[in-house]
């Protein structure tokens, strides 16, 4: 018998507990920058929907209701400037789900290749160990265009680097894979949260034309709402993509449970409180950022997004124990790929107050 986990990598966070370790060991307590999990309260209104939604005895559907298909269909239009229609969305369980199970709904086999950026989120990679495809690590349509892959994976704003990807690339990639038959998958969970560069989706008219045909887009909740821990994204684009991929949902029972749903309705019928969270961020990243520059690193790309993409010319592993032992934990860029083994990645994910406390430690 072989087993699915035999497919797949060492779980990479379980190589940091021993830095996590001496983080927590500083007298003044750790400093979490190592994932980017949400910190701050979920939304009033969106905590009251949810809790007015909890006598929800039956099944709900996988499709999500129609109000909810309705505001996504609206956030589409007022948020990405995509023209869509019901049948071209689909809530997920958070969108970590969905990246990693796509090859698998899609249908593909080990004869199909899968293109991923060559510094990504890991859970690219896991979705096609998990189908046994050939994986290409790529940027370029040079790079992986002999290869013919089934499925590219784009990610734009990029975890963990923060690069955002221009109109123009966007769409000559698209150009290439209807002409060859390929699927685009856009990541586009950070979408909210340009600094330097404003993000554009893969479902914008600049890139896609007036038609869908052959692109996805992949939305969440998680970062722009503090909704983590609801679990819900959702898949947006190619109708005669979608039915398919529901349709095996419906099988497999993965389904948004319905008080979430009502919750989801509220989170993208607001944009105030995700103007909010973002001048959060913003604020977080101006304060430290000058003090990781002044502490000896680069700050690369981190043109929007959640991290901040650092180096100081040595091996990450070297980075993270040098800050860990000021209390502060970061991410190695080589989870993400051996092309980002110099980097570490810093999360804006923490209160103020802990930010002020690894700004102060870099300074001492």
């Amino acid at each position: 018998m072989s087993f699915l986990a035999e497919r797949l990598p060492d779980f990479p966070w379980d190589r940091l507990a021993p830095f996590g370790d001496i983080a927590r060991a500083h007298a003044h307590g750790i400093v979490d920058l190592s994932v980017g999990t949400p910190v701050d309260p979920v939304p009033d209104m969106i905590a009251q929907a949810l809790a007015g939604a909890t006598n929800f005895p039956g099944y709900p559907l996988t499709a999500g209701t129609v109000e909810l298909r309705e505001a996504m269909v609206a956030w589409a239009s007022r948020v990405l400037g995509a023209a869509l229609t019901s049948s071209e969305v689909m809530p997920t369980i958070g969108s970590k789900e969905l990246v990693a199970l796509l090859p698998t709904l899609l249908g593909l086999t080990e004869s199909d290749v899968i293109a991923i950026p060559e510094i990504a989120y890991p859970t690219y990679d896991v979705g096609a160990r998990i189908t046994n495809s050939v994986i290409v690590r790529a940027d370029s349509i040079d790079s992986w265009a002999a290869h013919r892959p089934a499925l590219i994976w784009l990610n734009s704003p990029s975890n963990p680097t923060g690069r955002v990807m221009s109109i123009e690339n966007m769409r000559e990639i698209v150009a290439w894979a209807r002409a060859n038959n390929s699927i685009v998958a856009s990541d586009e969970c950070y979408f909210s949260l340009g600094w330097t560069q404003t993000p554009v989706s893969i479902l914008d008219p600049r890139v896609c034309g007036e038609t869908h045909e052959r692109v996805l887009a992949v939305q969440s909740l998680s970062k722009r709402s503090n909704l983590a821990g609801y679990r819900v994204g959702m898949l947006l684009g190619d109708a005669s993509l979608i039915a398919p991929v529901l349709e095996a949902r419906k099988h497999l029972g993965l389904i948004v449970p319905g008080p979430v749903q009502r919750a989801a309705i509220v989170a993208m019928s607001d944009d105030a409180h995700v103007l909010e969270q973002r001048d959060r961020y913003r604020a977080r990243r101006s304060t430290i950022a000058p003090a990781l520059q002044a502490s000896g690193f680069r700050i690369d790309l981190s043109d929007a997004g959640l991290y901040l993409w650092c180096t100081r010319d040595e091996s990450s592993w070297d980075s993270v124990a040098w800050l860990a032992e000021r209390g502060i934990l970061v991410a190695p860029g080589e989870f993400y790929g051996q092309a980002g083994a110099r980097h570490v990645r810093v999360a804006l994910t923490a209160s103020d107050e802990r930010i002020a406390a690894a700004v102060s430690r870099l300074g001492a």
